[in-house]
Parts: C-alpha cells; sequence; structure tokens
C-alpha cells in the first residue's frame, strides 16, 4: 500500500494535483481551512441567492486544459458563458471586442470542485499551520494543535502568502512564494426586485474604483428571481481601502455602478461585500509548480504561472507530475 500523499487546499490546484495523483494509483488526502471547496471559485450564498463573487468565468487555451474542459461539460459542470460584453475607457462606455469563448460552472462555479471532490478524502474547517518532517515522513499540525501523518509527500495548494510559512522546511521555496505579490479585490453583490434596464451583461472596466461586472443571472444555469449583479473593485482602489468598513464600499461600488450603467439603479433588495486579500497574482510566472523533491515538499498553485482559472489547474498537474516522476 502506498503512503499517502497530504494535500493543503480544495481549491482548484489542490483538486487537480489529486486528480492527477489518484489516477496513478496514489492515495491522498486533502485539508481546507474552509467549510467547503473552491478556494477562489467558491461561491457565497445569502438569504436570497447563491453567487459566484470570486472567478467569474474561466477561458481554455491549453490543449489539455481544453480537453478536460469539454469533459466537464459532458458530465454538466460547465456550460459556456456568452455575455453581451462592454467596456469602460476614460469614461466612454463601448462594445467590447473581446471573443474568447468563456466558460462558468453550472449552476455556480463551484460545480467544479465539488465535482472533483468526490471520491477524495478531505478535511474542511481544518487550517494547517505546521509542516514538519519526522525521521522520514511528513506531519502536519492545525490551529487546534492536533496533528495529522504520517504523510509521504506534501503538497501546498494555497496562495503565495499563505504557502511561505508551510514552506519553511524548504528555505528556497518559501524564499520563492515570499517574493510572489498577491493582489486583493472587493467584491460586493448587489440584488434588485425587477430586471435593471440596460442590455449589459459584463463590463471591463478600467476608471476606477470598478474593475468588473456581470449579471449573474445571465450566466447559464441560473435560477434566480432576483437580478443579480456582481461588481468587482480595481485592486489598486482596494488597496487603499483594504480595511474600510464593508458597508462604505458598498456604497463606493454601488454609486460607481449606478452612474456606469447608464439607467435608473434602485436601491438593491440586498448587498453584501468580500474582500479577497489574495484574489490574484500581480505578475507571471512561468514555475509550473514549485518542487523539492528530495524532500517530497510540493507547492502549487495560479501563482505559478500567469494567474486564471487555467493556471491554477495546470500548476496541480505539474505539482502532481513532479512529484510521480521522483517516486
Amino acid at each position: 500500500m502506498n503512503a499517502t500523499i497530504a494535500i493543503i487546499g480544495a481549491g482548484l490546484a489542490g483538486l487537480s494535483a489529486a486528480q492527477a495523483l489518484q489516477a496513478a494509483g496514489q492515495p491522498v488526502q486533502l485539508f481546507d481551512k474552509s467549510r467547503g471547496s473552491g478556494g477562489r471559485m467558491a461561491s457565497k450564498r445569502n438569504d436570497f441567492v447563491t453567487l459566484d463573487l470570486g472567478a467569474q468565468y474561466f477561458t481554455a487555451r491549453d490543449r489539455r486544459f481544453a480537453e478536460t474542459v469539454q469533459q466537464w461539460r459532458e458530465s454538466g459542470w460547465v456550460a459556456e458563458w456568452t455575455p453581451t460584453l462592454y467596456q469602460l475607457d476614460d469614461g466612454v462606455l463601448s462594445p467590447s471586442p473581446d471573443e474568447q469563448v468563456r466558460w462558468v460552472g453550472t449552476p455556480r462555479m463551484s460545480a467544479i470542485t465539488r465535482g472533483l471532490l468526490r471520491d477524495v478524502p478531505v478535511k474542511f474547517s481544518c487550517r494547517i499551520t505546521e509542516v514538519f518532517k519526522g525521521d522520514e515522513h511528513w506531519m502536519l499540525q492545525d490551529a487546534e494543535g492536533e496533528s495529522y501523518g504520517p504523510f509521504s509527500h506534501v503538497i501546498i495548494a494555497i496562495p503565495a502568502p499563505q504557502a511561505t510559512t508551510l514552506l519553511s522546511a524548504a528555505p528556497t521555496l518559501a524564499s520563492t512564494a515570499a517574493g510572489v505579490i498577491m493582489e486583493p479585490t472587493w467584491a460586493v453583490a448587489l440584488g434588485f426586485d425587477e430586471p435593471l434596464a440596460t442590455r449589459i451583461e459584463g463590463c471591463f472596466v478600467h476608471d476606477e474604483p470598478l474593475d468588473w461586472l456581470a449579471r449573474d443571472r445571465s450566466k447559464p444555469g441560473r435560477d434566480c428571481k432576483l437580478d443579480t449583479w456582481v461588481l468587482h473593485a480595481a485592486s489598486a482602489w482596494t488597496r487603499k481601502h483594504l480595511d474600510t468598513p464593508k458597508d462604505q464600499v458598498i456604497e463606493h461600488l454601488y454609486g460607481a455602478f449606478a452612474e456606469l450603467i447608464g439607467c435608473v439603479v434602485p436601491a438593491p433588495s440586498f448587498a453584501i461585500a468580500h474582500r479577497w486579500l489574495y484574489a490574484r497574482p500581480a505578475g507571471a510566472h512561468q514555475w509550473g509548480a514549485l518542487a523539492d523533491a528530495d524532500l517530497g515538499l510540493y507547492a502549487c498553485g495560479d501563482w505559478c504561472l500567469a494567474g486564471r482559472v487555467e493556471g491554477a489547474w495546470l500548476s496541480g498537474q505539474d505539482a502532481a507530475r513532479r512529484l510521480l516522476d521522483h517516486l
């Protein structure tokens, strides 16, 4: 029987690695500090709706990922999203020329990671705070002082700033992760009882405070009686307002949205805000994954490549490949 491999993080990178390892006959055990899977692809729920407050859609450029997306489509986990897209530059609103094929999870983004998680053992609400090696095997310890192990290898699949501490046994990997800058994003969701009188279903915004807005109900598979919108603030604006109270963030972004949308915008029936401290890497890298094969310690995530959902999946695949190559 093969020794179990620990994977910290049940977002797409961690689940991608888990899937590849299980396909090669290796047992895995996932840990995640949240109550469910998905990371930034997780969906947020309130009394009215379930919304995609993080990743809004994804594209598939790499052949391997494109083939996997088609498998997800056949499983009913994803569908193509064809919104009426606009862009705002210097206050001028115009149709967006961006014609990439966009995919979304159905009925929400988290459907993808929920699907991948079906046959993977995972312990949720478990924040791993220490990764250390005994005589031969790895051990983990959580915030409550409970220990887990032994494990033959460890893959750390969380944002770089959080991964840095857990990589302390491999100083070179820890230093690399510490040098990665992750950009924050405030996200706000608004719900309206009546549909807003606009053709806009998605908009790239190049004027602060907004960066992006989407009509969530325009995505396939959504079943919502309200006209729901998700607004993402620009990273620079978010950095300046990291500690601004949520009600003030909602007020700022609602005002910018009402000005942009070009129609009457009543008071929303609900408004929620969520701060993503590590929304996306500030720059692109070509590491694939980080590895100390001799130690048996690995790290992966979208920050190891160029960001994006595709980057997270590819990075998880690369971490698994490097680990399997060294067995």
